[in-house]
């Protein structure tokens, strides 16, 4: 394979060996370009000769070709200067064998490969930017370029290399892994991938390490007294800055008395006791949320929410007074009499009271009253807020006698409706004392707590919105301390059907009430009346009558309707009880309804009959009735118009119906709910007045005897804001002598919406400006119903408005009225116009109207004045001439056309007087002007040259144009002096750039117009002040000239080859004489005066006199 040695001629000695290899070459991996040797050494005598082979291939070396890179060593061992290593070729990299021979044989080694190293530019994959919050494991992961030999993974951070040590870091196959990251973790990480070629760095990637929300300041548990001002701390750090916000648990934060500050606290104004509760700081940011809470705890001194009443009893009876107390912490109640140092404490042992009790929830009883027990009783209650008391007197003294029940005038009517329609059912009732009225439907009562139902002020209840669920039977329920009467209607809701006729709303369509009844015969169970028909029909005639009676009992009754559909004016009344007293009422009834009750008859007695012993025994009834003991508890109040009411019986009777409820407000009438189960023992009263105290007791009751009555009982709804405004608020003006006022009166809203005491009313006055100093506000005493507002703006509008404020705050406001005071004279008219004047010019689109027509103008004159040069230039060469003479006076000066403006009093102004002095112009002995001049002296006016038709008609536009744009400015000047005019003291400020348009352009107007031979005339050197041009009036025509209104600006001219005899000039004594200045001159007193102008402009923008009327004032 690799060759024979020859061995003929020559005999092996002994001492000679074939070679072996001691030294076998090695794989080898050499970068490109690097030095590498392979080793080999072989033994043998004599010395075997070595030589390499490469896949197979005899390698050359130095031996055969100097200039290789390859080098065969003594040792045998192959050394490579350089390894040389291409993409297209690769000479070194291969596979290397050594062969030893001498004459004996040869040896070969073992293979050995050399390759060369390489490492690849780009990395697989490069690490990605993460985010992690703290504590939360982070991994980044890399995978190296390509390269042989394969190259391996480390890490550097911010330049340093990552140290692996750490045991919260781990580098695996390519991934930097970090558990527990912490913010000093954070920074560019760069994965570098290294074998014996060199090392890569790949592209940095940030790790950041975001800090959830910690706290560095929680908030903390507080109490406080109502009305203080409480702050809740929180101090939060993390990385991003979290946000904060606060939360109530179970509630809402307190509007308009919570605040969160600039340090994220939160602080409570004026809290109370509802703001209670536990208040939270939540703390957040995109890798993380923290909440931390702190309670608040309000103390509120003792309050008195039921106050107990004076009250009146028979001796015997059981009296309860209330002492309803709130507070934080509860307060502790105890009573104690004026005069007496024996307190009473609840749950004192009976032996220490005697007769006298206080319940936990702070109700006195004194049972079985005695005279002596007469007089004030204080209840007082105290906490660690604080202390309060109040009292009530009790006076002992018999029972009132009975008096008669009230009276139903008009009760409700049966009705068919149809969904969605109003039902009102009235009730007018007549008593005394007033009787109260309360509704019940289906018998039980109506709480007031359905939104479409309405108790008015006459006692009507008012359904809206009918569904058919409302049909019923409506009972009507009067009730005073005398008794209680009742009157039921019922009203059917249905799609289908005729809607029946209802009482007549007018009261004339109603029967007059017939005459008191009369007694004409009586019997023991009847009784005969006869009565006289009233003169008044109503509507319709009447067609029958109805009986109402009464009877006395022992506990009292109510009117009965006896009988009904009475044709005549006589009838007999059967099935009355024997022995009774009777009342009688009769009522007319036509097709509009029933009439009023007649006049109550007087009392009459049936004829007594002996017990026949069958039934139930009424004086049994009676007696166990009058037996059982009802004792009241302490009310509930569950809303500001309903409380609970419950009771316990003691000593129970078979002939227990149920429970009659007593109620009225202090020094009202009786009310009544009846609770009809004898079992219950509890009871919700609604429809309660807010802000009102209310008297309750309770009696048992079967058929119509009634039990004793419990205690009488003191309660007292809170009061709360108005909930309607005052009513019938008129404004009128009033004048006085020092200043501007206005009358103000108003009625208290209606009784049930007033929710309590009415203590003041407030006044406010809003005048139309955002200026504080436009309004003025009052505040009067609660039984004040008008006031008279001083120190009024005249001509200022104002809107009225009027509250009721009760204990609780402030209530519904009046609807404004509004009102102007006067300040004599038109200042209301002036006022106003001024204000529309006022309004208009501050609109943005008057002000831009203004400049853009500006700016038109000044463009449209310059083009005109370009125009205008061009030509004069181009006509002259012309050598022919003609003379004209003015007819008249014409283009006195710019300002001619203003009058008044020379003729007022200019010595403020130096710069006017310097810059047009004033000088005599005389020709033949008269005051004249001329017009269209070189020369002072000059009279006449020369155009030389062929076309004189052209020039002359060319000079006649030319005036024509000036004319015409006199006016167009004198129209704009005199529209912004007027309105700078009237606005100057109400809105000067919108004035200012428009009128700083019109002065620029107006002496623009000069500066165009310098030349001599631009305008005609030119700007005056002198002027003659001359006051009362006006009063003269215009300057009469010459001679043979027809009368003209207007003043002429035209010339007449003649157009002859020699200077034509001027015509008598047109003048007027009274008019400013001008005399024309040179031109340059001219030029140069536009300046001054348009710099002098906008200086003054800038110092005194306004003023009350005017300088040249286009808004500029000294």
């Amino acid at each position: 394979m690799f060759g024979s040695l020859s061995l003929a001629g020559s005999r092996p000695r002994l001492e000679d060996a074939p070679p072996r290899i001691v030294e076998h070459p090695s794989d080898l991996i050499v970068s490109k370009g690097e030095p590498a040797t392979l080793n080999c050494k072989a033994e043998g005598r004599p010395t075997p000769m070595v030589e390499w082979y490469k896949d197979g291939e005899r390698v050359e070396t130095d031996r055969e070709d100097p200039r290789s890179h390859r080098m065969l060593l003594p040792t045998g061992s192959l050394f490579f200067l350089r390894i040389v290593h291409g993409r297209r070729s690769k000479p070194d990299e291969g596979v290397y064998v050594c062969v030893a021979r001498n004459y004996l044989g040869e040896a070969v080694s073992r293979n050995a490969s050399l390759e060369v190293a390489i490492l690849r530019d780009d990395f697989r994959q490069t690490p990605s930017d993460v985010v992690v919050a703290a504590g939360e494991p982070a991994v980044m992961e890399c995978i190296p370029p390509r390269g042989h030999p394969e190259p391996t993974i480390s890490w550097k951070r911010n330049n340093v290399k990552v140290n692996d040590k750490d045991e919260r870091i781990t580098i695996r196959g390519g991934k930097l892994m970090i558990s527990n990251t912490r913010k000093s973790d954070a920074g560019m990480y760069v994965c570098v991938g290294t074998n014996m070629v060199g090392e890569k760095d790949s592209d940095p990637a940030e790790l950041v390490v975001f800090e959830r929300p910690m706290f560095v300041r929680r908030p903390v548990n507080q109490v406080v007294l109502a009305d203080d001002t409480v702050d809740f701390q929180c101090e939060v750090q993390g990385d991003p800055a979290p946000t904060i916000r606060w939360k109530k648990e179970e509630g809402e934060l307190p509007r308009a008395r919570s605040e969160i500050r600039s340090d994220n606290s939160l602080r409570l104004t004026q809290v109370k006791e509802e703001d209670e509760g536990s208040y939270t700081c939540v703390s957040e940011n995109s890798v993380g949320k923290a909440e931390a809470s702190g309670t608040l705890q309000v103390h509120v001194p003792p309050q008195i929410v039921v106050r107990p009443r004076d009250q009146i009893s028979a001796p015997g009876r059981t009296v309860t007074f209330l002492c309803g107390t709130k507070g934080n912490p509860p307060p502790a109640v105890f009573w104690q009499k004026e005069g007496s140092q024996i307190l009473l404490f609840p749950s004192q042992p009976p032996a220490q009271s005697g007769r006298f009790s206080v319940s936990l929830s702070g109700e006195l009883t004194i049972s079985d009253v005695h005279s002596e027990d007469s007089g004030y009783y204080i209840c007082q209650a105290i906490s660690v807020a604080g202390s309060i008391l109040t009292k009530a007197l009790l006076e002992v003294e018999d029972a009132p006698s009975d008096r008669i029940p009230p009276i139903i005038r008009q009760g409700p009517a049966n009705q068919t409706l149809v969904p969605g329609t109003t039902a009102q059912l009235q009730c007018y009732v007549m008593g005394n004392p007033l009787p109260s009225i309360q509704w019940e439907r289906d018998g039980q009562r109506i709480l007031g707590n359905d939104e479409r139902v309405t108790l008015m002020d006459n006692g009507t209840l008012q359904i809206t919105a009918l569904q058919e669920t409302d049909s019923g039977v409506y009972t009507c329920v009067a009730s005073s301390s005398s008794g209680e009467t009742s009157w039921s209607g019922v009203i059917t809701v249905k799609d289908s059907g005729g809607m029946t006729l209802a009482p007549a709303s007018e009261p004339y369509q109603l029967p007059g009430p017939p005459q008191k009844p009369v007694v004409t015969d009586v019997t023991k169970n009847s009784v005969t009346l006869t009565w006289q028909p009233n003169a008044h029909e109503g509507g319709a005639a009447v067609t029958s009558y109805i009986i109402e009676a009464f009877r006395y009992a022992l506990s009292g009754s109510t009117w009965q309707t006896v009988a009904d559909l009475v044709r005549l004016e006589k009838h007999t009344v059967n099935g009355l009880s024997p022995n009774t007293i009777y009342l009688f009422i009769v009522r007319a009834v036509n097709a509009y309804g029933l009439s009023d009750p007649s006049p109550i008859s007087e009392p009459v007695r049936t004829q007594d009959v002996s017990p026949t012993g069958q039934g139930v025994d009424h004086r049994q009834v009676q007696r166990e009735l009058g037996e059982v003991a009802v004792e009241l508890q302490q009310p509930v109040l569950l809303t500001a118009s309903s409380v609970q009411l419950a009771w316990t019986v003691d000593r129970q009777s078979q002939y227990i119906q149920g429970y009659r409820l007593l109620y009225r407000p202090v020094g009202g009438s009786w009310l009544q709910q009846d609770v009809k189960a004898a079992p219950e023992r509890s009871a919700v009263l609604s429809n309660l007045l807010k802000g009102t105290e209310y008297e309750v007791k309770i009696r048992p009751y079967f058929n119509e005897f009634q039990g004793m009555d419990s205690r009488l009982l003191t309660l007292r709804t809170p009061e709360e804001v108005p909930s309607a405004p005052p009513q019938a608020v008129t404004v009128s003006t009033v004048k006085l002598s020092n200043s501007s006022s206005i009358s103000v009166t108003w009625q208290p809203p209606p009784a049930e919406m007033q929710n309590g005491v009415i203590q003041e009313y407030r006044i406010w006055c809003l005048g139309n400006d955002s200026q504080t100093r436009y309004h003025i506000n009052q505040t009067v005493d609660g039984n004040v119903l008008s006031t008279l507002v001083k120190g009024l703006l005249p001509g200022v509008l104002y809107l009225v408005e009027v509250a009721a404020v009760t204990s609780a705050g402030v209530g519904t406001h009046s609807q404004p009225q509004p009102a102007v005071p006067s300040g004599g004279g038109d200042s209301d008219q002036n006022v106003s116009l001024a204000e529309q004047i006022t309004d208009v010019v501050k609109q943005p689109a008057f002000i831009a109207g203004i400049g853009g027509a500006c700016w038109v103008i000044l463009m449209g004159f310059s083009v005109w004045i370009y125009c205008r040069r061009k030509k004069r230039k181009e006509l002259s060469h012309y050598t022919a001439s003609f003379a004209y003479t003015p007819a008249e006076p014409c283009c006195l000066s710019f300002f001619a056309f203003r009058p008044g403006v020379l003729g007022s009093n200019m010595g403020n102004y130096p710069w006017l007087a310097d810059s047009w002095p004033t000088t005599n112009l005389v020709h033949n002995g008269k005051d004249s002007v001329n017009c269209c001049t070189t020369k002072h002296d000059t009279t006449e006016r020369y155009y030389n040259g062929n076309n004189l038709c052209i020039q002359y008609i060319f000079h006649k536009i030319r005036s024509a144009l000036s004319y015409t744009l006199h006016k167009v400015v004198s129209k704009l000047i005199a529209i912004l002096h007027l309105a700078n005019s009237i606005c100057s003291c109400l809105a000067p400020a919108p004035f200012k750039y428009n009128t700083h348009i019109f002065v620029i352009f107006y002496f623009l107007f000069f500066l165009y117009s310098t030349d001599e031979e631009d305008w005609c005339p030119p700007l005056p050197e002198r002027t003659y002040l001359i006051d009362g041009v006006a009063e003269d009036g215009p300057c009469p025509p010459p001679r043979g000239d027809a009368s003209s209104p207007a003043t002429s600006y035209s010339h007449q001219s003649t157009a002859t080859l020699t200077p034509s005899p001027r015509e008598e000039a047109r003048h007027c004594q009274d008019i400013p004489r001008l005399h024309h200045p040179e031109q340059s001159q001219s030029g140069r007193l536009n300046s001054t005066v348009y710099n002098t102008l906008l200086q003054d402009w800038e110092k005194k923008p306004f003023s009350s006199v005017c300088l040249i009327r286009v808004g500029i004032c000294s």
